[in-house]
């Protein structure tokens, strides 16, 4: 009795385990999509094109309405990320591929124009940190003090989270920002 009850479990888990098996070479199996060509440029690590977001991977890089404090001065932070993502996109013909989508559905890329990686130049510039992605980049950046790390300034993330936080105690501006979130609309 049993070993028939262990000879059934091992049989179940098998068939589990090759169930989990086919599900993860299937999740690896996604295509790899490609972008090239004109994209406009929304923010310091979002693109568009043909009507689809991109967000390029490994990076964050200030909102477009971010402030920073240079020298004692506020300055635009925001949207100084957003020039020098237009001026790298603007540089050859930028490719940009991915597989993976984040949690907005914008497909997660990495956009290349030439040899160069265009989001290891936004780290390495100062105008974006890094997510996961680019800690060397990040480390150059911040000795040399360029861009960001020549200001005081807040986190992409934290900034994010605390206008969030903000935006919950306006019932107004949450749902504004709400039907923004929905329908992928956001301030050039």
């Amino acid at each position: 009795m049993r070993s028939g009850r262990l000879f059934r479990d091992g049989v179940v888990t098998f068939a589990l385990l090759a169930i989990l098996a086919l599900f993860a070479l299937k999740m690896n199996n996604r295509p790899e999509i490609v972008q090239n060509g004109s994209f406009y440029v929304i923010d310091g690590d979002t693109l568009s094109a043909g009507g689809e977001r991109l967000r390029l991977k490994g990076i964050d890089a200030p909102e477009y309405r971010q402030r920073c404090q240079r020298n004692g001065a506020d300055w635009a932070c925001g949207e100084e990320a957003r020039k020098a993502l237009a001026t790298m996109i603007k540089t050859g013909a930028p490719e940009c591929r991915g597989r993976e989508r984040d949690r907005y559905g914008r497909l997660l890329v990495t956009c290349v124009a030439g040899d160069a990686d265009i989001n290891a130049a936004m780290v390495r510039s100062g105008m974006a940190v890094s997510y996961g992605g680019y800690a060397s980049e990040e480390r150059s950046a911040r000795q040399a003090k360029a861009g960001l790390w020549a200001s005081d300034f807040e986190r992409p993330s934290n900034y994010r989270r605390e206008e969030r936080m903000a935006h919950d105690n306006d019932p107004i501006a949450g749902w504004l920002g709400y039907l923004r979130q929905l329908v992928g609309w956001s301030a050039p």
